[in-house]
């Protein structure tokens, strides 16, 4: 057999000619085709891809050339082809032009360097040749988004201010610092005793800052073993020890990114690990186990206990210097026995979630009940007072609980029961003197303080006294005549 002298020998050169062979068939025989840059800017599409241009809201080449794929292409995965220099050799992609088979592939020059990427449209009808692969795909699609959305949901505030029920003086101071907590991005120390409702406030500030359409993360230090809590806080980088996830595992500090990081009963932290939250804390940054790279994150930290911080400061159990760091905004949430006079509202709510949850209809407490409720010591505080209403619930067959089913729940929970406190006695109001005298000269004698303070404060100018007082000031000279 002769040899055909026309033939290439030079090894590169044939390579050459097959790329451009390869080419020239997808080109022909594919559905289309197109061509970013380095950038993930669309150069090139070939003449069949220009039929889907209509449907994806191009009327003109011009209009989709030049743009960043990603803006003109609706789920295209071209640019992580770019970044990790890797091909997607078969995938579905669905957009606005239809439901296609595609396969993605990198450019590299001579050195090696991705220079750009070819996208491929094998097929636009995969629905009637790869049918079982299509409901797996749509099927997994729903899944991820049901996951996605139920994720959400869970990472969302779930109370409000207004969750905190009470208008006792107590309650009122402890909202009012909660507001001004939620105006600020500083860490928040919430101290109080188990029950108190600090969780409950952290919902609620998150809630009402700037930061409330982002996550709401909440880690329970006390639940979490002490080997696993470096992982918990900072993520796991892929393939970090054996037996790890290869695609690594995000930490909540990540996961809080741009929302709210809660860090509940923070006094229960193991020391070894406290330099590695203030770190993060005053560097805004991570580093995941196993990894060298440190991550950015912007989480606001709000931070609860119910054990005395400062005791265990001056014990050596917590860094001082980490105290410090969290406690910038602290708020002291009061126990439940200073909260008397909103014992009857916050049973109310209690009453009504336990009814929903029971599927029953909610039972009323008569004011006896009530009085009783409200004088108790409530060591465990929202706690303790839920446990005693589930019982008076289930033992009562009247839907009106009154203070002997009480009494006999107190008893046998070996709760100490103290009596209702006796209403106060108002004393007789003494009959006040200047009541006694003519309304006119009251009157008088109140304008006439009236103007002198506003003299005064003004320093005598008459002008700025009328002003001060809202009347005009010829008004102000005729009080003046009457008054003097």
């Amino acid at each position: 057999m002769s040899s055909d002298a026309t033939l290439p020998l030079d090894g590169q050169r044939i390579l050459e000619l097959a790329a451009r062979s390869m080419f020239d068939l997808f080109a022909n025989a594919s559905e289309g085709m197109l061509l970013v840059d380095r950038d993930a800017r669309v150069v090139w599409v070939n003449e069949q891809y220009k039929r889907f241009l209509p449907a994806l809201g191009y009327a003109r080449v011009e209009d989709f050339v030049g743009h960043p794929v990603s803006e003109v292409v609706q789920n295209t995965q071209m640019h992580r082809v770019l970044e990790s220099g890797k091909p997607i050799l078969l995938d579905l992609l669905s957009n606005k032009a239809g439901t296609f088979g595609v396969s993605r592939i990198p450019l590299r020059d001579e050195q090696g360097q991705v220079i750009g990427a070819l996208g491929i449209v094998l097929f636009d009808h995969p629905e009637t040749n790869l049918q079982p692969l299509i409901h797996k795909f749509a099927k997994l699609q729903r899944d991820l988004d049901d996951a996605r959305r139920e994720l959400a949901t869970q990472r969302r505030s779930k109370y409000t201010l207004a969750s905190f029920v009470g208008s006792s003086p107590a309650a009122v101071e402890v909202k009012r610092q909660a507001r001004k907590a939620a105006q600020s991005s500083s860490p928040v120390l919430l101290l109080g005793e188990t029950g108190t409702g600090k969780e409950l406030l952290a919902h609620a500030i998150h809630a009402a800052s700037a930061r409330s359409r982002g996550s709401f993360v909440s880690v329970n230090i006390a639940a979490i073993p002490d080997t696993l809590l470096e992982a918990e806080f900072f993520g796991v980088a892929p393939g970090a020890f054996t037996g790890a996830d290869k695609r690594g595992r995000d930490g909540k500090f990540k996961l809080a990114d741009g929302g709210t990081l809660f860090l509940d009963e923070i006094g229960d932290m193991p020391l070894a690990l406290q330099p590695k939250l203030l770190r993060a804390l005053q560097e805004r940054e991570i580093e995941p186990l196993g990894s060298n790279k440190v991550v950015p994150f912007d989480a606001r930290v709000i931070a609860a206990t119910s054990r005395d911080l400062a005791a265990l400061v001056r014990e050596g159990k917590f860094r001082e210097d980490l105290y410090y760091r969290l406690n910038v905004l602290p708020i002291k949430v009061p126990p439940l026995r200073e909260r008397g006079p909103d014992i009857g509202a916050l049973a109310e709510v209690l009453i009504e979630d336990i009814a929903m949850r029971n599927g029953t209809a909610p039972f009323e407490l008569d004011p006896a009940a009530i009085a009783l409720l409200s004088s108790q010591r409530w060591r465990g505080n929202t706690r303790e007072l839920r446990n005693v209403l589930e019982q008076a619930a289930m033992r009562s067959d009247s839907q009106q609980i009154d203070e002997r089913v009480l009494v006999d729940v107190l008893r046998d929970a070996g709760i100490e029961r103290l009596p209702p406190a006796p209403p106060p006695q108002r004393a007789a109001a003494a009959p006040n003197p200047n009541a006694l005298r003519p309304l006119a000269e009251q009157v008088a004698e109140v304008e006439r303080q009236a103007i002198q303070a506003a003299l005064a404060a003004t320093g005598g100018n008459k002008l700025a006294a009328a002003r001060l007082l809202g009347i005009s000031r010829a008004k102000l000279y005729e009080r003046l005549e009457l008054v003097a």
